[in-house]
């Protein structure tokens, strides 16, 4: 494995910060993008149903998240926030 010459100047804030993940259960539409094309696997589909009938998307572990924000970005409703 190669070894970088330098470090990302927020390495160490980024590694050591645990996200959140927060889903507005009244915007979800259970697409299940998410969950789909979550890198580490945080998010899986739930048995819950909002009031408006859809599956919801859940965080399985916080731990894997690597907040990187492609869960937020690729959600259609607008129903996921990454906080940091």
């Amino acid at each position: 494995m190669a070894k970088l010459w330098r470090k990302p100047f927020d390495a160490e804030i980024k590694a050591t910060r645990p996200a959140k993940v927060i889903i507005d259960k009244d915007k979800c539409k259970g697409c299940s993008y998410c969950n789909e094309f979550c890198p580490r696997d945080a998010l899986v589909m739930s048995q819950e149903i909002n009031s408006k009938g859809y599956t919801l998307a859940t965080v399985t572990d916080e731990k894997k998240c690597l907040a990187c924000g492609l869960c937020e970005v690729i959600c259609p409703e607008y129903a996921i926030k990454v906080n940091t």
